[in-house]
């Protein structure tokens, strides 16, 4: 396959999850805000710090409120990274390798593209904001749905896969890391009953609350959250979940090509980092640094994929 056409399936999906991730990292904190109303502009800080993009935003906006936040991550079109311009940016990488897809797959993102771009065509007033969040989940899923029951299970294939679980697992790691920079201002609350609830909230906005239930089965606290959201190899968009998935792809693609593969190598250092350990260790070494290592670790892993396959040839 050319490099050019495995960047576009890369990056189409990469797009795709990011701007689902983007929604669920608005609904954490929007959730946090809800039940610490003392300093709500604290709260959204944390979104736009988890995000990495700080810098960015107080050069176009002078105080962080859900209507600056919300807008600059969902709909500004000078922000490269709001759902808006990923959309965007998905729609033209799905056009680059059309041929590559079938056609369930090219609608699928064709009227996601659609949908977002009328759905935030406006700003949206705070009582909008679950809903409009839900569409772009839910537009998120359809596109994953047509690739999961049309695909061929090809480097094509794989090439999306790789997109999307390099993009989620930093995405899971920057959402708990959201509920560490919300709590910095005050640290007596860690432990205390706001402190679970708030974890409670994390779960719910990664779609885990009721999977958590099943799987634990035990208290709503950090440790317990933390260790599924990260160690859980079950949960889908847990940090364990995604670091095994990029390694099966990348295998595929070994076997298929019979190439040296220095990014599996990236890969499988990754996954046993992760996994390898269990949520006393991680909270030992501290929880911010571990998943700060692991943003770092995960973004490797991607740049060694993307110099493997010449995406830029």
């Amino acid at each position: 396959m050319l490099g050019k056409t495995a960047g576009g399936l890369y990056w189409m999906f990469r797009g795709l999850e990011r701007a689902e991730n983007t929604a669920r990292l608005i609904e954490a904190g929007f959730r946090i805000a809800l039940t610490r109303s003392t300093d709500p502009a604290s709260d959204w800080r944390s979104v736009i710090v988890t995000s990495a993009q700080q810098a960015a935003f107080e050069a176009r906006y002078d105080a962080y409120t859900s209507q600056n936040v919300s807008n600059f991550l969902l709909r500004d079109p000078m922000n490269p990274s709001s759902v808006l311009s990923v959309i965007k940016s998905a729609r033209d990488n799905a056009r680059l390798v059309r041929t590559a897809l079938t056609t369930e797959v090219w609608v699928a993102v064709n009227e996601t593209w659609m949908v977002l771009t009328d759905l935030l065509g406006h700003t949206i007033p705070d009582a909008e904001l679950p809903q409009t969040l839900e569409a772009i989940r839910q537009q998120s899923a359809l596109v994953r749905g047509a690739l999961y029951g049309t695909m061929l299970r090809n480097d094509v294939y794989n090439f999306c896969r790789l997109g999307t679980f390099v993009e989620r697992a930093d995405s899971t790691a920057r959402i708990v890391d959201v509920k560490y920079h919300a709590l910095l201002p005050s640290p007596a609350y860690v432990g205390s009953r706001m402190d679970n609830v708030q974890w409670e909230m994390i779960l719910r906005s990664v779609s885990a609350h009721r999977s958590f239930r099943h799987a634990v089965q035990d208290d709503y606290n950090a440790a317990n959250i933390t260790e599924f959201l990260i160690l859980d190899p079950r949960f889908p968009r847990s940090l364990a979940f995604c670091a095994q998935r990029i390694t099966e792809n990348l295998e595929a693609l070994q076997i298929e090509y019979g190439d040296e593969s220095p990014s599996l190598n990236a890969a499988r250092a990754l996954q046993s980092r992760i996994t390898d350990r269990d949520i006393a260790s991680i909270f030992d070494e501290g929880l911010h640094e571990f998943i700060s290592q692991t943003i770092i670790d995960v973004a490797a892993t991607g740049s060694t994929i993307e110099k493997q396959y010449r995406f830029t040839s």
